[in-house]
């Protein structure tokens, strides 16, 4: 058993304000594109920004996760997998339904939140769309039926789910590491293929939900992530004193930066930039002469409520679009969309901020006092 002190791991919160900044920017451009309003920022990366931030998400999540259960399993010998599945019900759980909750029951009753195609969302095939939604199933739920706009980026939330079912099994039973695999893509596989009996699409359809799902399950891009942990909780000098090199940091970053900016984008079961947001990764949380620092405060507090900033950006661009639409004639001109981009991301920061504050972390105060850390 190896006896290791805790760890803490800085610049993480600032990496996960650029991922959510990466995916509102691409939700606001995405509404407007939906709502006939032109995309004044026309260039490239747009099309595939929202997709990098998950990206980086599900790196960053395979990373702290995966090092989070290996310290664990050092210091106690074991993993306690009640505890881990608690604190990510209590973490996850309550403003995803919430988010579920008010686009299902609230937003559909409010003009200001009025959306296109929105009314077949909420009716056709409902208790479908509702059981995968209970069932924390969003990506099956939006890959067989769709979902409504406001909470269709919950789709994330699932596959994040479905990692963390499997991820702490693999830790906790490294010796039963291919059946347990077999076990979850059997399953899932299985999962998918009874949802799509039941649509029963046309085989063109099919092909196309299949691919759309696949290309959905970033798994491999968690368990990137997971890598990561492993070379640093292992102390891999040899490899990580490579990476932490000053020239192999600035060249890394121009590439990823020409590839970003350009609009170029890989697909394959694992993902080029994701190879690019590992190593950002491991340098900026792990390297001591990282050449990039995000501990600014502004990234600090945007990163603590970047889950919250996730679930609620899409509804807030929805209503400070449709306001706009309603008291503001004429302000679909660029001067008036720097206004709506400046809205739009403090409105979202505004109700983040006040579901962590009065939602987020009393329920995690209250798990912690009555089931531990």
């Amino acid at each position: 058993m190896v006896d290791k002190k805790k760890r803490y791991f800085p610049n993480l919160n600032g990496i996960r304000a650029i991922a959510a900044s990466l995916v509102v920017f691409h939700h606001l451009e995405q509404a407007k594109h939906a709502l006939g309003i032109a995309n004044v920022y026309d260039v490239p990366i747009i099309q595939h920004a929202g997709r990098l931030g998950v990206g980086l998400f599900f790196v960053l999540s395979g990373f702290l996760i995966t090092y989070l259960l290996l310290e664990e399993r050092g210091r106690f010998g074991n993993v306690d997998a009640k505890k881990f599945y608690l604190r990510r019900v209590f973490r996850i759980w309550p403003i995803y339904f919430l988010i579920i909750g008010l686009s299902f029951f609230v937003f559909p009753h409010i003009p200001a939140f009025d959306y296109p195609g929105i009314e077949e969302k909420l009716t056709v095939n409902l208790p479908e769309r509702l059981t995968l939604l209970l069932l924390v199933l969003p990506n099956f739920a939006f890959v067989l039926y769709d979902l409504p706009y406001w909470c269709a980026q919950t789709w994330s939330i699932g596959v994040e789910e479905q990692f963390y079912y499997l991820w702490p099994w693999l830790i906790k039973y490294p010796k039963k590491r291919i059946p347990i695999l077999i076990f979850f893509l059997l399953l899932t596989a299985g999962l998918l293929y009874f949802g799509l009996e039941m649509v029963d699409p046309s085989q063109e359809t099919r092909e196309s939900m299949i691919t759309t799902f696949l290309g959905q399950f970033r798994i491999q891009t968690m368990a990137l992530g997971g890598l990561c942990a492993w070379l640093v909780y292992h102390d891999k000098w040899k490899f990580l004193n490579f990476i932490f090199r000053k020239d192999v940091q600035v060249i890394a970053y121009v590439i990823l930066l020409v590839l970003f900016f350009s609009g170029v984008h890989f697909f394959g079961f694992l993902e080029v930039y994701a190879l690019f947001f590992a190593f950002f990764v491991l340098n900026v949380s792990c390297n001591p002469n990282t050449i990039v620092h995000l501990g600014h405060p502004v990234m600090d507090h945007l990163g603590k409520i970047s889950y919250g900033l996730y679930i609620y950006h899409v509804a807030v661009i929805v209503l400070i679009i449709n306001l706009f639409e309603m008291y503001a004639p004429g302000w679909r001109d660029a001067g008036y969309q720097v206004v709506l981009y400046v809205l739009s991301f403090i409105g979202s920061v505004a109700v983040a901020t006040f579901s962590f504050n009065y939602i987020e972390k009393p329920l995690l105060a209250y798990k912690d006092r009555k089931f531990g850390r």
